[in-house]
Formats: structure tokens, sequence, C-alpha cells
């Protein structure tokens, strides 16, 4: 038996899901707009275990000295628990019905099919790409995550730093808004900056447009009531006498400059009326809600006996309006896709706001003329099973899954790889995750191989060995 079957038996499912998967800890609030008495404690995002990372803090536009830069920003969207790649991508219509499940097909734009559950995307799946022969390596929750987010597998040795984090590092932060941003928070499992220097961790809103809807906003992110800019203004001017003195008395002066920046990253925030506006739904009209599907929701009630919309519209523009004003890397997760009970069930639930607003965000990037300056991936940490279970769900699977692209120079209306007539192995044209995440990089104007050092003296490759897939690309 293979590691990943072995992996997949070790699961302790129940109906609902893995007890592990299901206990995932809850995001720690962002505390980032308070005063204090002499500056901002909006600054503790930018400083929090600074000291953490021993790689450079140097980054900046170092990743577009080597390769052009093709896209401006990805906005990655996360189903977590495991996405069903029978019951949306690559349905086996023609396979016995324990492997083909409960749904139809619909037939796409590009004369392929998807399943039922998504016919919003079928009708523009000349502006997609779709990659069904995804490998990754483990079917388990926490380590495929943090693989997802790091290209690296979990070791005792070092910690990797984030996609976004290493974004951060290498190209920098444009105007006054954070390189990486995380809606409400990032995963727990995923990692974090590793060796980097926690300054390029992700700017976690805290407030979720997704529950919060209109009224959203990033906790903490406005000034107290009562305080005006003008008296901001002073008070920034107490902490830099302050800090003057401190240096007088010839503190650290590499910490200290660092610390500089930290508070200067969380001014601009704060005093920034571009980063206020693009953390609102100023300006945007109910025929954009419509279009992301914000009142569309799936076939299951909840507990109150009301069918309610999910929030991943909301979610979605807001992270629209952050790339539109310079984010370079927006992360954000929708659902939860552990289905080992009752995949139909799950589907019913997610898939229909799912389908509206990704072809939403699609649609309206490209009208806006975003489209092509701008990723969209939609990620998970593994496929399921290619067989439905005794509790009529799928299990984790690992060896081949999908994952959809959108803009960004990949090429629109390609189905790329295959799995088997069953979908449990790769049939033509693996890609592995490594090779996927340096594709995406190679667009951002970075170069996966290149060796960022860790620990002072210890080169460590972006992705390890990984290559850029070439016939994804326009």
């Amino acid at each position: 038996m293979n590691s990943n079957a072995l992996s997949a038996t070790r699961a302790v499912p129940s109906r609902d899901g893995c007890d592990r998967f299901r206990r995932l800890p809850r995001r720690s609030a962002l505390q980032a707009g308070s005063l204090g008495a002499l500056g901002l404690s909006l600054a503790d995002f930018f400083s929090v275990r600074s000291v953490r990372g021993e790689a450079s803090i140097t980054g900046g536009a170092a990743g577009l000295k080597g390769l052009p830069q093709r896209i401006k920003s990805v906005i990655q969207i996360n189903l977590p628990g495991g996405f069903p790649h029978h019951e949306s991508f690559d349905p086996k219509p023609e396979a016995p019905v324990e492997y083909r499940g409960s749904f139809g097909v619909v037939k796409t734009k590009t004369g392929d099919v998807f399943s039922d559950n998504l016919p919003q995307l079928a009708g523009i799946a000349d502006k997609i790409t779709v990659v069904r022969s995804v490998v990754g390596k483990i079917p388990d929750h926490a380590l495929a995550t943090y693989h997802l987010h790091t290209g690296y597998t979990p070791t005792p040795v070092i910690d990797y730093p984030q996609m976004g984090s290493i974004v951060s590092h290498e190209l920098g932060a444009v105007g006054d808004l954070p390189c990486y941003i995380a809606i409400p928070g990032k995963n727990n499992f995923g990692g974090g900056t590793g060796f980097l220097p926690s300054i390029h961790g992700p700017f976690e809103t805290g407030g979720d447009p997704g529950t919060q809807k209109k009224g959203f906003k990033v906790r903490d992110f406005s000034l107290p009531a009562g305080l005006s800019h003008e008296q901001l203004d002073r008070r920034r001017g107490v902490r830099d006498i302050v800090d003057h003195r401190i240096r007088a008395l010839e503190a650290n002066p590499v910490l200290l400059d660092t610390m500089d920046e930290f508070h200067a990253r969380a001014y601009s925030l704060l005093t920034s009326t571009n980063a206020q506006k693009a953390f609102s739904f100023d300006g945007e009209t109910d025929e954009t809600f419509e279009l992301y599907g914000s009142e569309v929701t799936g076939d299951i009630k909840g507990p109150d006996g009301r069918l309610h919309p999910k929030g991943l519209s909301e979610r979605l523009i807001i992270a629209r309006r952050l790339v539109e004003a310079g984010v370079r890397f927006v992360t954000l997760e929708y659902g939860s896709w552990d289905c080992h009970g009752d995949v139909k069930k799950a589907c019913l639930d997610q898939m229909r706001p799912l389908d509206y607003a990704l072809a939403g965000l699609v649609n309206d990037l490209d009208r806006r003329g975003l489209l092509d300056s701008t990723l969209v991936w939609v990620t998970s940490e593994f496929g399921r099973t290619p067989k439905i279970n005794r509790e009529s769900g799928r299990d984790h699977w690992a060896r081949v899954y999908s994952m959809m692209l959108a803009g960004g120079g990949f090429k629109p209306g390609l189905i790329y790889g295959a799995s088997d007539s069953t979908g449990g192995e790769p049939a033509r044209d693996a890609v592995t995750l490594e090779n996927l995440m340096a594709t995406i990089y190679y667009q951002m104007g970075i170069d996966s191989n290149k060796e960022l050092v860790a620990f002072g003296t210890r080169p460590i490759e972006i992705v390890k060995e990984a290559e850029v897939v070439k016939p994804l690309l326009s």
C-alpha cells in the first residue's frame, strides 16, 4: 500500500468530517488601529515576533531583476477540507455510479463537461483554465495545507514561508496597502513567514465581509472617537522624540530601524484615504452584488429552517477592490469540504454560491480590464477518493485532483491534463503542486529556483527543483 492510501486509512472521519479538521483553531483577530499613549499598536502587525526571521529584510523589487513581471496580483480562494473534483471540475459520467456520484454534467462553453453543480463557470469556460491533473503528496489536512501554502512538506528543522510572504519579500508593497492580505485571517495550518522576517506575514482583516456584509470594517482600523489626524501627528512626533533618545543610548540600531519601518507602515495605513477606501464597499452598486451572487443560497436550510447566503461574494468583492488598489496577494477561504459523509449534501449546501461568486469575480475583473494582470487561483489541500464510501461520502485523496485558474496570463479555455476513467490517478500531463506554484511565481516575475538565505548561511530555494509548466501559459 502506498503512502497516500496508508494515510487515508488512518483518518478518523465522522459523518461531518475529520475530527482534526473540525477542530481547527479559531483565527486570532488582528488588533490593528488602536492607539497607545505614544504611538500606534497597528505597528504590532508589522513587528510581532520580528526577531524570529533571520533572512534579510530586504526585498522590494528584487524579484523583478531576473524575470519580467507579467501579472500584478493573485487572489487565492482556498476551499479547505478537500474539494471533491468529481462533483466539480472533473466529473466521470461514464464511470459506475459508485465513482461518478449523484450529479450529472453540464456542457461547457468550450465543449467539455463540468459537474452540473457549476453551470455559471461552465458558461464562462472560455475565460478560465482548469488543471485536472494536480498531484499532491499528503492526504492529511494539516500537512497538506502547509504544503499548499509553502510548496514544502513540514520538517522539524526548517519552517518555510508562505507564498504570500515570498511575494512580499521579493516584490514589496505598492503604495500604502500591505503586499499580502488575508480575509479575515490566514489558515492556521498553512505556516507563517518561516525564516523570513514577520514583516512579510499577512495583514489579517479580522473583520469578515462575508458576515458583516456592507457594514464590513477592518477590526480596529479607524481612529478612536475624538482623536483627530492632527492629534495623531502630534503623538507621532512624541514617539519620534522618544526614539531619538533611545538611539542616543546606543540601543540596537538595526532593531530600531526595523521598528521605524513598522510604525511608518502603520501610520500610512491609518491615514491613507486609498487604504480606507479599499477596505470598504464604497461605491459598489447593487448590480455588482447581484453579479457575484450575493443572495444566492444552497439547497440546505440552516438550523432556523431558512436558506442563507454564504458570504463568499462579499469577500471576493473586497478582494477585487484590494488588487485594484495595488495589493499583490490576497487569500481567503470558503466552505468546509471534508465530506467523508454525504458528499451530495455538502455540494447542495455550498456549491451554488461558489459557482456564482467565482463566475462573478472573473467577469467583473474582465470588464474592468483587470483579468490579464490578476490571477484568480482556486485551491484545496487535496481532492477526494474516486469511490464513494459507505457513508455516501468521499475520503482524502492526494494522488490527483483539480484546480481552477483564471486570468494572469494563463491560457483561457484550456482543460489541462486528465485523470483516469475513475478520477483516481493522473492519465496524462501530471502537474505537481510545486510546478504549478513555480508557474505562478514566474508570472509574477519571481524565479522559484532563486535561493534565499536562511539562518545567515543556509541557501534555500523558493520552491525546490520546480519547473514552469509553459503549456498553461498564453
